[in-house]
């Protein structure tokens, strides 16, 4: 059973701040609630994949069918896209987890679909900046810890996060600052 956050108010307050960001940039309507809600769920599996290396069930699976549930309410004509994201998504993610559960963990892998289903096929451009994120890390991992850091893992649900935060909310300020 997953341990409470250590620091619960600052989580909140964060996941409050980037949430309210995340809305501001999308037009009044479901679709900035959604992105919002999204959101506020990322910097929460954040934290407890930082503090705790878990991704919890109980957070990431209602959370993958409400996304899913609220983008095809929203945008009934793009249904299959979010459907067929978070499949593929999740399926990329279970690939190495089914190859070595230390190359990517369960969490990571319904993580992976919960973005599939919030983005639709932007969740390619999440993954990818999330990789961008989490390289240098692991290169100064190395760095320190020689060779056998290799063995070492990293707590991906940040940089999953990030890359998903990215890409919800930076092309909405960019059409923003252009317009």
């Amino acid at each position: 059973m997953a341990r409470p956050l250590r620091h619960p108010v600052a989580v909140s307050l964060i996941g409050a701040a980037l949430a309210a960001l995340t809305l501001s940039v999308y037009p009044l309507g479901a679709d900035g609630a959604t992105a919002a809600a999204m959101t506020a769920v990322l910097v929460v599996l954040a934290a407890i994949d930082l503090e705790q290396r878990i991704i919890p069930n109980r957070i990431v699976v209602p959370a993958i069918v409400i996304l899913l549930a609220a983008r095809v309410a929203t945008f009934p004509a793009r249904g299959p896209e979010f459907a067929l994201a978070a499949l593929a998504a999740g399926a990329a993610f279970l690939a190495p987890n089914l190859l070595s559960r230390r190359a990517m963990g369960m969490g990571d892998v319904k993580l992976a679909a919960m973005l599939g289903a919030g983005l639709g096929w932007g969740v390619i451009g999440a993954v990818c900046a999330a990789f961008l994120a989490v390289f240098p890390f692991g290169l100064a991992a190395l760095a320190r810890g020689g060779l056998k850091a290799r063995t070492a893992t990293l707590p991906f649900a940040p940089f999953l996060a990030l890359g998903g935060f990215v890409v919800l909310v930076v092309p909405h300020l960019l059409a923003a600052g252009s317009a």
